[in-house]
């Protein structure tokens, strides 16, 4: 996983998964709580629609992750 995410967001639902894994076990190790990652979506109608509740989910990922990464920097320093 990149730790440089910042603004990124992942690419599809396995790399999301990783990021959160990584980013949970990360943050239990050094004891630090934070809020509970998104879910996945279950209304997709995989008709690639314009604003697809994917994007969002990975968007929500990305951010999540961002305030993961803060929080363990936050702890370091």
């Amino acid at each position: 996983m990149n730790d440089d995410l910042h603004t990124l967001a992942p690419d599809n639902a396995y790399q999301a998964k990783q990021w959160i894994a990584d980013l949970s076990a990360k943050l239990a190790h050094k004891g630090i709580v934070l809020r509970e990652p998104p879910e996945e979506p279950t209304s997709c109608c995989g008709r690639g629609c314009n604003g697809c509740v994917w994007e969002g989910y990975l968007n929500a990922v990305g951010y999540w992750c961002e305030q993961a990464q803060e929080a363990l920097q936050k702890q370091q320093g």
